[in-house]
Parts: C-alpha cells; sequence; structure tokens
C-alpha cells in the first residue's frame, strides 16, 4: 500500500477514457485529497482520437486533450513508460525500473488493432490506424506510393480509406463481408453506402477473404492476394479490422477476463480485484467490449464515483453501468450515416418500413414493434432526422403517424405540392384538382377560391392550406404572388409589423391612416389587434382596441355552438391545490357549469352565458385563479410529467420548470396560439415534441425542440439545442418566442414558419445561438419588457365598470337569454340536439 498521506491512485493508460477518468476526479477532489499517477505509453498524452483522420488535414488541427503543463497544474504526476507488471497483492505496479504503490488502481489500457493471421501482415508497407504514430507512418510510407488498399470495412476502415485519399492516393478498400459496415448497416443500406463511396472514386470490394499480402524482390508489398485467386495490387496495405481489448497486464497478475478477451468488470465497473477497476475498451461489461468512447466515458463517471467512494473522499456507491446505447451518428468519406436500436431489426415480430432513393443517393428504415413502436433504424445519405428519430426509441412513444412520414424527405420551401389530388377541405370534400382548375380559371384569391369551390367555408381549418396551394399554383403559372395581408394592406404581417414597431403606432386608426385604406376587414383588423398586443402588451379591450377583436378576445372566453361560452382559468404547468379545485368546482356548480378535463392539463368550464362572465370571473380571481387565454392567439398552456420529484424515471423537476415557464409567457400575444410540454425524462410524457416548442430533461439538463403541433397536420418538434442548464433554456425560448411572433405570418403555426425559413433550424440556430442577425438583445429585451409589463387580462376588465357593461347579452336589456337549451348527459348540461329543441315562440305572435 501508499505510504503517502494522501490515499495514491495510479491509472495505467491516458487515451481519451483514462484522461476523462483524471478530469472527472480532479472536479470532485484535489491534489491536497488525492494523489493522481497517470501512466503513458504513448509519445503524446491524450488526443482525440476520434478526430484522428483529421491529422491529414491542412492546416492540421492540434487533437490534444492534455498537456504536461495542464497535468502538472491539475497536481497529476505523468509516467512515461509501459506498465510491465501489475501486483495486486502488494498493490504495486511496475514501469521500467520504477515502482509505484497505490491504493486504488484503474486499467485504461484500451485496445489494439486486430491484424489477420496472414501471410506477409508483418510485410514494410503494412500499417494498423490506431494512432498518431501510426498515421505519421502512413505518410511517410505514403510518400512515391500509388495506390493504397484498407483491409476493414467498417467504420474505422472507412476513415482509414478517407486518410489515405486525403494523402493522394489511389484507394481501395476490401472488406470480408457481402457489404460495407456489416456490424451497423443491412444488406440494402451497406450497398446505397458503397455506390455513395465508388461514386467518390475509390474501389470497394466486398465478400473478399484475403489470403496473403504479397511482396516484391526487396520484401515491400506489392498487393493483396485473395482466395479465390484473384489479386489487388498495392504500395500501401493498412489493417482495420477490428479491435481486441488490452488485458494481457491483467491476465498476467490472475485479474478475470473473458473467453474472448476483456478485463471482466461489474456495474461499478470494479474487476475481480477490490481495488482494481477497468474502463474503456480493455473492459468486458455484460460480455460486451464496447468499440466507442461515449461508453467510456460513462464507465469513467461510474468508476470515478465508486473509486472516491472507496477512498472515504464522498463519491456515490449507488452509481451504475448498466450497458449503453450504440448508436452511432456519423460521417464517413463524406457521406452521413447512421445507426440507432434495433437497426437489423432482431426483436421478435419486428417490421420494417425503409425508403430506398437512388436519385438522392439515401436510404432509409425505421424498425417498428407489433404495437407501433420505434425499435431502431438506418440512416444512409441523410442523417437529418437521426435527432428525433433516436427520441423515438429511448421513449418507446407510440407512434402518433404512419411510419412512413418518418422517413419521406420534407418538400423544400417554396416547392410546388405533388401533383396529388389530396383532400383539401374534408367539410366541404374539396381537392386540390378542383382547386388548381379554379386558379386557372381565373380566382387569384382565398375568397375567389371559396367562392368558386365551397373549400375553407366550414369550420375554416383549412384556409391556411388554401393560401398555400393558391401561392403554389400561382408561381407555377408564371404569375406575382403577393403576400399581402389583405386587400386593405399592400403589406405582410411580418412588414405590417415592423412598420408599427418602428413608426411607434399604437392604435388600429394610425395604421389604417398611414398604411390602410378603407375601414379594414375581419383579416386585417385582428391581425393589426395581435400585432399591437405583442407590441405594447395594452389591455385588449381597451377602446381603442375592442373594436379590433373577434368574437372571443371581445369577450375574453370562447364562443361555443349554443352561443354560451367556456372558461378556462390558468393551472401552470398542470399543477393545482386542493383548494383550487374546490374553488373551481364551487364555481361550475354555483353557474351549472360542465367541466372536462382539457389535454393541456386544465379545467374547461362550459355552458356559461354572456351575463355570467364577470361573476364567473370575480370568484375565481378571489380563489387565486386568473385568464388561461383559451380564447387567444397567445400561449395557451405548458404541459408537464411529475418528473423527478415523484417518478421514478424522471432526471429534472420539469413541473417547477413548467409553471416557471407559464408564468412567464402567459398572455404573449402571437401569429398563432402556443403550446409547449415539459417532459422530466426522455420518456416523454408531456408530449413535449408535438408542441410549439417543447423541453425534454436529460441528465446533463434541458434538450430544447421547436417547431411541433397535433392537430389536423401533426407534426414532431425538431432538436434547437441540447444539455442546456435551465437559464439557458428560458434565454433561448424568449428569443425564439420573440422572434417567431416578430417574422411569422397570420395564423402559421411554428412548424409552418420553420419549414418555411430559408435554411430551415440551422439557419434558426445562427439566428438564436450565434447572433448572426444581431438581434438577440433586441429579442431578449422584447421579452423582458412583456414579462414586465403583464396584467391579467380579466382582473383588469372588472376593474373597469365601462368594460364589464359590454358583458349584456342584449344591447337594450339586462336580461338573461332564456332559450339556451340543455339536456342532461352523465349528470352534467350539454347544449340540445336541433332535433331536441323545442321552438320558441315567435314575438308578438299567438301561436
Amino acid at each position: 500500500m501508499s505510504t503517502s498521506p494522501v490515499p495514491h491512485l495510479v491509472i495505467i493508460g491516458n487515451g481519451m477514457v483514462g484522461h476523462r477518468l483524471v478530469d472527472g476526479l480532479r472536479a470532485q477532489v484535489s491534489g491536497q485529497e488525492l494523489q493522481i499517477t497517470v501512466i503513458s505509453e504513448e509519445s503524446r498524452l491524450a488526443y482525440d482520437r476520434v478526430q484522428l483522420s483529421r491529422h491529414f488535414d491542412d492546416p492540421r488541427p492540434d487533437l490534444s486533450l492534455a498537456t504536461e503543463a495542464g497535468y502538472a497544474e491539475l497536481e497529476v504526476q505523468v509516467v512515461r513508460g509501459r506498465a510491465d507488471a501489475l501486483d495486486p497483492a502488494a498493490k504495486v505496479v511496475q514501469v521500467g525500473t520504477q515502482q509505484l504503490a497505490y491504493d486504488a488502481l484503474v486499467m485504461a489500457t484500451g485496445s489494439v488493432p486486430f491484424v489477420p493471421p496472414i501471410a506477409g501482415r508483418d510485410a514494410p508497407g503494412c500499417f494498423v490506424y490506431r494512432t498518431l504514430d501510426d498515421l505519421d507512418a502512413i505518410r511517410d510510407a505514403a510518400q512515391g506510393a500509388r495506390r493504397g488498399v484498407v483491409i476493414g470495412g467498417g467504420l474505422l476502415g472507412l476513415e482509414a480509406a478517407g486518410a489515405l485519399r486525403k494523402l493522394g492516393l489511389e484507394t481501395h478498400v476490401v472488406e470480408f463481408a457481402p457489404q460495407l459496415m456489416p456490424a451497423q448497416l443491412d444488406a440494402e443500406g451497406g450497398q446505397t453506402l458503397q455506390r455513395i463511396i465508388e461514386a467518390k472514386g475509390i474501389g470497394v470490394h466486398t465478400a473478399r477473404a484475403t489470403s496473403a499480402v504479397a511482396t516484391g524482390m526487396d520484401d515491400r508489398v506489392t498487393g493483396l492476394v485473395f482466395t479465390d485467386g484473384t489479386a489487388l495490387e498495392a504500395d500501401l496495405v493498412v489493417f482495420s479490422a477490428g479491435i481486441r481489448p488490452r488485458d494481457d497486464l491483467a491476465r498476467a497478475c490472475g485479474l478475470t477476463v473473458g473467453e474472448r478477451g476483456g478485463i471482466q468488470i461489474d456495474d461499478s465497473c470494479r474487476t475481480s480485484d477490490p481495488h482494481i477497476y477497468a474502463v474503456g475498451e480493455c473492459a468486458l461489461h455484460g460480455g460486451r467490449i464496447y468499440g466507442l468512447v461515449a461508453p467510456g466515458y460513462q464507465m469513467a463517471r461510474v468508476a470515478a464515483a465508486h473509486l472516491l467512494a472507496d477512498l472515504g473522499l464522498g463519491g456515490d456507491r449507488t452509481a451504475r453501468f448498466t450497458g449503453a446505447d450504440l448508436s452511432t451518428r456519423l460521417k464517413l468519406l463524406g457521406v452521413e450515416v447512421g445507426s440507432f436500436g434495433d437497426a437489423h431489426g432482431r426483436t421478435p415480430g419486428a417490421r420494417s418500413v425503409s425508403l430506398s432513393d437512388n436519385v438522392r443517393g439515401t436510404y432509409s428504415k425505421v424498425v417498428l414493434s407489433p404495437d407501433a413502436q420505434v425499435l431502431g433504424g438506418l440512416l444512409v445519405g441523410d442523417t437529418s432526422r437521426y435527432g428525433e428519430l433516436l427520441d423515438l426509441v429511448l421513449s418507446g412513444t407510440p407512434l402518433q403517424v404512419p411510419p412512413e412520414t418518418l422517413i419521406v424527405p420534407s418538400l423544400p420551401a417554396g416547392a410546388a405540392a405533388a401533383p396529388t389530388n389530396a383532400l383539401v377541405c374534408s367539410c366541404e370534400n374539396v381537392r386540390a384538382n378542383a382547386l388548381c382548375a379554379a386558379v386557372g380559371q381565373g380566382a387569384r384569391d382565398v375568397a375567389s377560391l371559396k367562392e368558386c369551390t365551397g373549400a375553407g367555408t366550414g369550420c375554416g381549418g383549412c384556409v391556411p392550406s388554401l393560401h398555400s396551394l393558391l401561392h403554389q399554383e400561382l408561381t407555377r403559372l408564371g404569375e406575382t404572388v403577393t403576400n399581402h395581408l389583405c386587400e386593405h394592406y399592400p403589406h405582410s404581417r411580418q412588414e405590417l409589423f415592423d412598420l408599427i414597431r418602428v413608426r411607434g403606432y399604437r392604435t388600429w386608426d394610425e395604421v389604417l391612416r398611414s398604411h390602410g385604406h378603407e375601414l379594414g376587414c375581419e383579416v386585417c383588423k385582428p391581425a393589426v389587434a395581435s400585432i399591437l398586443a405583442s407590441l405594447h402588451g395594452e389591455h385588449i379591450l381597451n377602446p381603442a382596441h375592442a373594436p379590433l377583436q373577434d368574437t372571443n378576445d371581445a369577450f375574453l372566453a370562447n364562443i361555443q355552438k349554443n352561443g354560451t361560452y367556456s372558461v378556462v382559468p390558468r393551472v401552470p404547468g398542470g399543477e393545482i391545490t386542493a383548494d383550487g379545485l374546490i374553488a373551481i368546482g364551487q364555481v361550475a356548480r354555483k353557474y351549472g357549469l360542465y367541466c372536462k378535463i382539457t389535454g393541456g392539463q386544465r379545467i374547461d368550464l362550459l355552458g356559461a352565458q354572456r351575463d355570467d362572465l364577470p361573476a364567473i370571473w370575480t370568484e375565481l380571481i378571489a380563489a387565486g385563479f386568473e385568464s388561461g387565454h383559451a380564447y387567444g392567439k397567445s400561449l395557451r398552456t405548458i404541459k408537464s410529467c411529475v418528473g423527478q420529484t415523484w417518478c421514478r424515471y424522471g432526471v429534472q423537476d420539469s413541473t417547477s420548470l413548467a409553471v416557471r415557464l407559464e408564468l412567464r409567457y402567459r398572455g404573449l400575444r402571437s401569429p398563432h396560439k402556443l403550446k409547449s410540454g415539459v417532459s422530466g425524462c426522455t420518456r416523454e410524457c408531456a408530449e413535449a415534441r408535438s408542441k410549439d416548442f417543447g423541453i425534454i430533461a436529460t441528465e446533463k439538463g434541458w434538450n430544447v425542440y421547436v417547431g411541433g403541433n397535433g392537430g389536423v397536420t401533426p407534426k414532431h418538434a425538431v432538436l434547437l439545442a441540447s444539455d442546456l442548464p435551465e437559464a439557458e433554456v428560458i434565454t433561448l425560448l424568449d428569443r425564439f418566442l420573440m422572434f417567431y411572433i416578430r417574422t411569422a405570418d397570420r395564423l402559421q403555426r411554428t412548424s409552418t414558419w420553420l419549414e418555411q425559413l430559408d435554411g430551415g433550424v440551422e439557419y434558426l440556430r445562427g439566428v438564436l445561438l450565434e447572433d448572426r442577425l444581431g438581434l438577440c438583445a433586441e429579442l431578449d429585451e422584447a421579452m423582458r419588457q412583456h414579462v414586465g409589463t403583464y396584467r391579467d387580462e380579466w382582473a383588469t376588465t372588472l376593474a373597469d365598470p365601462a368594460q364589464v357593461a359590454r358583458f349584456r347579452t342584449f344591447v337594450n336589456s339586462d336580461a338573461r337569454d332564456d332559450g339556451v337549451q340543455w339536456v342532461d348527459e352523465r349528470g352534467q348540461i350539454r347544449p340540445a340536439d336541433l332535433h331536441m329543441l323545442t321552438p320558441l315562440p315567435m314575438a308578438g305572435g299567438t301561436d
């Protein structure tokens, strides 16, 4: 045992995982508490082996992760050399002539490349692809060489092929299996990848077994000989046929190793000796060697927690390594490749949907369980959907959309609709062909389309589609397409927003006088009202604004089919007390309201007469509630799960974050209603990815998604940023919401807005995260102003008797409407159906 006054930890190996272990330990304990010695066999300290091929870039990047000076600053001693012997009983490790006593030891010895036992494999001109020294040797050998061959068509083999290509060599890849990347891809995926690589001028030889490396008179490499008798010329050969764990030292000292190699570890990363741990590619866990760096990092974190606990320095004995997700997304030779979950469909009963596009050079496949959960998949040529598909696998969420929509590429912005005769208006059964024919016959605006075809005259839900189809068809016909708000304003909503903001208009009259004409309409009036509310936050029922509002906003409630209204108090994050529930119940009972829990975790009180709305809200406000804005184009709800507070799977406090966000963004007026969700883990119980903005907890922070929605055309939100702390989540969402409010079209959902942004989510990241447009400070200030000036609309209304007077049913009488008829259903009221209505007597009539 070490005689040092502080415990001594020795780490054998200084690769990426060994270095991560050092960093993790030093983040928790100082050199005064724990002495750390690192044994490094390579000529360089830890470097980024994942980026190994970039060593051939010009200029050459610095891949170093550690330096002597940096380790000295961390009080980490570095011993150069190879660990020759280990004595677990004496707790001593031998490095050359030096003996190091330890209290605990970690083996991070990594792996070595596997070289098949074929004749000539040691000839000059044969190399492996593992270290920077290997690459330097390959570069030297490439001088004067013409053709290089890589044996192995897996991940690292294709990396090596890319490196030979960078060196200017004619490059070939030889793979024993019938396809490239057999561990990750299926046959079709491998063939797609092969076609793309061959198109880049690289020779691919699959289903070829090499029997020998041919050499010349000088014993140098001249080519390969295959078992079928064919041959391939080569001046340089690189072996990249897999790895083998470096467990020789462990074997020699009696530690338990696996039948096929690897130092056996348990869930705490401890070996068969209680004072020795193993991490990374040398470790065998659950019968598996992990050849990726991410599982190694997880092992390093777990080992650090147990080491510190063993040494009495804190730590966490509950930390466990229970396996790792082997999903992979990378770019090989410029080709994007992704493999996730059960990509090969080995789960019993698994089904798959695939799309092979030889025009775009892409291949996509999703594997589904019998109950429609995504189990895994493959992506070749385009991995833009990798993140959302992987999330579906990890969350285990049943699909709500046809699986083929997950892999069919989206139409680029502005592209014409597919020439299918799609049903556009289900109310009037109007299809796309009929609308296109109407445009061909002279319809040049949505009003004309409505008149010609009847589309959009029912529920109105297809009107945005009518706008889109009209623009596409006019573009196809070569006509000028305007984006004017309506015939009263020669501007788009975005242009009008900027005009109002820059010139400081505060009323409809100012805007109409300066930029519009005539009296306005049901399109431009609510749009201008929404812009004024977004910019200035003034009460929407002020005399200057009230005439612009539609019925819902005019009475701060949703009008229903029989002319009554629904009342929805805000329940931030879905969290409500027993007293709150009782208060709402008492109001519902007193005014005879129908109660319904909504999908957004709120309580909908339906059947309120207009006259009763002020009294109902007086009692709700007294009980601590405020307007839920269920009537407005504004933030509706932020749904949440119970998160780590109650859920055994939760990793973050989703309820508290949802409450804070809903209170921050309440009353925020926008081009379309906004919904959100916050999930406490990737199981996604709050369904955050079907919302305009969603937040999902990770062990490192929060992932932020944007541009999702449910409804008629559901969309999955896309990942905007990962693993953010809460403060950065709020800043990012502030900017996202304000940028959307300022630039979206009227009634345009975030999903459509995002699809039509030139550059999509990458552009959005540039604006919000990198401040490419220099707008972030302005967007931040706009949200600060909104938060600082928010007032509950119902509380403001009740404080003004003149506004309360507007809630009479009859303009010339205070009488209630006694013509509303109800029926009983399951113990509550509901509107009577048409055939159930009792005819009312005609005024002044006798029958």
